[in-house]
């Protein structure tokens, strides 16, 4: 594993590979998303239809570490905004999860059903290669486990697969969120139980769904959307869902509201037609604006900071990568910390009167600068 201050040399891709590798960190720095990011590597193969991001925002901690996204971006400039924000979130998460990793994050700008090829994961893993540690990635909205072992059999750039890691680690990121979800119950209403509680929850991924599992269990009555119709379907039957819009969720009669879908649902738009009183949910990115979170305040709402409360998949991939190897049980003794550590953002930032990731964004900074020092 790469070391924090270990030169980096970039390992030259094959001469016989159409692999173009650029680095674009001068150009995303006009962008507003860019902050102070160390590096910015743009990786392109028009033969294998491959135009890949990778953002690396902060590695005081370690090496960078982030899923790697496929989405279909109108523009290239769409694309590299997501991977700068999505690696900022990823430092903080690590620094707040006290991981020896630092921030990253990876976007494939294609549609994941009708772009992603092998030859184009082929031309991923290469750059992925050539990087030669700066960046571990795994699998994030549009790459999947399987996609994850593609590359891992590649490069030993890659965690949270099924070759030689510890598998999907979805249920690990909803087991955190559903114990962040209690916590941010506890605090709000006295009670971490959900039995009889409206839950509303956005995206019915691999973690949304596993979320649903949990609350249901434990007598949640779900409100859910999806933009895929079969599982906001399977969701009706399998937990007695009621069924609403994507773009009409936030606005649903609910005591919580779980965004698990992508980022930038809560706006200015979006929050004055909030009925939920607490906002805790698995996606990156729920604010469309740091500020917003000070309106979500304004409006009685208690939000629990997304990169704290979704921790739960990087610090099982995380492990994967530990000197001593995987740990399942230090894992789980791990995750089960996320619940501790909202309840002290929480009382944070009600006692100073605060955002709630205004308090955490401290938290992780203070962490960073005592990293830089020693």
């Amino acid at each position: 594993m790469l070391q924090t201050g270990e030169a980096r040399t970039l390992r030259p891709v094959t001469a016989s590979s159409t692999l173009k590798l650029t680095d674009i960190t001068a150009k995303a720095a006009r962008l507003a998303a860019f902050d102070n990011h160390e590096q910015i590597w743009l990786g392109q193969d028009d033969e294998r239809g491959l135009t890949a991001i990778v953002a690396i925002h902060n590695t005081a901690l370690g090496p960078a570490l982030g899923g790697t996204r496929v989405w279909p971006h109108a523009t290239f400039d769409a694309a590299l905004t997501d991977a700068l924000r999505l690696s900022r979130g990823m430092t903080f998460k690590s620094a707040i999860a006290r991981m020896p990793f630092g921030g990253g994050k990876a976007v494939i700008k294609a549609d994941s059903k009708t772009e992603k090829t092998p030859a184009m994961l082929e031309a991923y893993a290469e750059m992925l290669a050539a990087l030669n540690g700066q960046y571990y990635t795994g699998e994030d909205v549009g790459l999947t486990l399987d996609d994850a072992n593609f590359l891992r059999e590649r490069t030993p750039n890659v965690s949270g697969t099924t070759v030689g890691g510890s598998g999907n680690p979805s249920p690990v990121t909803a087991l955190g969120t559903f114990l962040g979800v209690k916590a941010a119950l506890k605090h709000a209403r006295g009670s971490d139980a959900v039995s009889g509680l409206r839950i509303a929850v956005q995206g019915l991924g691999s973690v949304g769904w596993s979320l649903c599992e949990q609350l249901h269990s434990e007598g949640a009555s779900l409100i859910v959307a999806d933009i895929d119709a079969a599982r906001v379907a399977k969701a009706r039957e399998a937990f007695g869902a009621e069924v609403v819009e994507t773009e009409t969720i936030v606005a649903a009669e609910a005591d919580l509201f779980a965004p698990c879908a992508l980022g930038g649902v809560l706006s200015a738009d979006t929050i004055p037609h909030l009925k939920a009183r607490i906002v805790a949910g698995a996606a990156n990115n729920q604010l469309a604006r740091h500020e917003d979170a000070a309106h979500l305040m304004r409006r009685g709402v208690l939000y629990a900071p997304d990169y704290v409360i979704n921790a739960g998949g990087l610090i099982n991939v995380a492990a994967e990568l530990a000197p001593e190897g995987y740990d399942r049980a230090e894992v789980m003794r791990h995750v089960a910390l996320i619940p501790e550590t909202l309840m002290d953002i929480f009382q944070r930032a009600e006692a100073e009167q605060r955002p709630t990731n205004d308090i955490a964004q401290a938290i992780a900074e203070e962490r960073i600068a005592q990293a830089r020092a020693a």
